[in-house]
């Protein structure tokens, strides 16, 4: 499967997950928020560029247990809790943030 974004495309997954990391860029990231339903805010850009911190230093995309805690550690206690993540990735924080992110699905998500 494929996205076009601005007349490039991409190769995705069966779900809509970038295959190649490396094509991932902020228009990207716009247009599957978009396909997800999100609007792009400061918060949500947060947590993209956390995730992605966090998978170019672990090689592994956060399970929603670690993601909470460790963003909890790093943004403060308000944003690392599931409430705060749910409100901005209905569909699931670690899935659907992940998948903003260009990332892999993260392990154990449905």
């Amino acid at each position: 499967m494929a996205i076009e974004v601005n007349g490039k495309t991409y190769e995705t997954d069966e779900e809509g997950y970038l295959i190649n990391l490396s094509d991932w860029n902020e228009e990207v990231a716009n247009y599957l928020a978009q396909q997800e339903g999100i609007t792009m805010t400061e918060q949500h850009w947060e947590v993209i560029n956390f995730l992605r911190d966090y998978y170019n230093e672990f090689q592994i995309a956060p399970a929603v247990r670690v993601l909470t805690k460790a963003i909890g550690k790093k943004l403060g206690p308000e944003k690392g809790n599931s409430q705060y993540l749910y409100e901005l990735f209905p569909y699931g924080p670690a899935k659907q943030a992940c998948k903003i992110a260009g990332l892999p699905k993260p392990t154990g998500c449905v």
